[in-house]
């Protein structure tokens, strides 16, 4: 049974930094491509960024250069760092996991497996 965790979210100041973690299960993880996704409040849930099982990372134009996308394969773990936060950042953030090794990154629908969200607030 796969289980993705998200943990870390929360309240902030706008120019401030959160880092988000997802503890994954049940799964060959060092293999698996992972994502972050956002969904913010009355609107779709959107791709933020994406790490290879190589470490190559793709992210969305808006958190390019704010946002670092990083894992740890001996915890099974994926990062999400998010710095110099802006209002408009704020959404509930959840994990992916992708069993193909070779697909689009940044489509929701080719991800298998999510985690159950975490909430991140930015105040301005």
């Amino acid at each position: 049974q796969v289980q993705l965790v998200e943990s870390g979210g929360g309240l902030v100041q706008a120019g401030g930094s959160l880092r988000l973690s997802c503890a994954a299960s049940g799964l060959a993880f060092s293999s698996r491509p992972m994502g972050w996704f956002r969904q913010a409040s009355r609107k779709e849930r959107e791709f933020v960024a994406h790490i290879r099982w190589t470490g190559t990372t793709y992210y969305a134009d808006s958190v390019k250069g704010r946002f670092t996308i990083s894992r740890d394969n001996a915890k099974n773990t994926v990062y999400l760092q998010m710095n110099s936060l802006k209002p408009e950042d704020t959404a509930v953030y959840y994990c992916a996991a992708r069993l193909r090794m070779s697909a689009e990154a940044d489509n929701l629908k080719n991800y298998d497996y999510w985690g159950q969200g975490t909430q991140v607030t930015v105040s301005s």
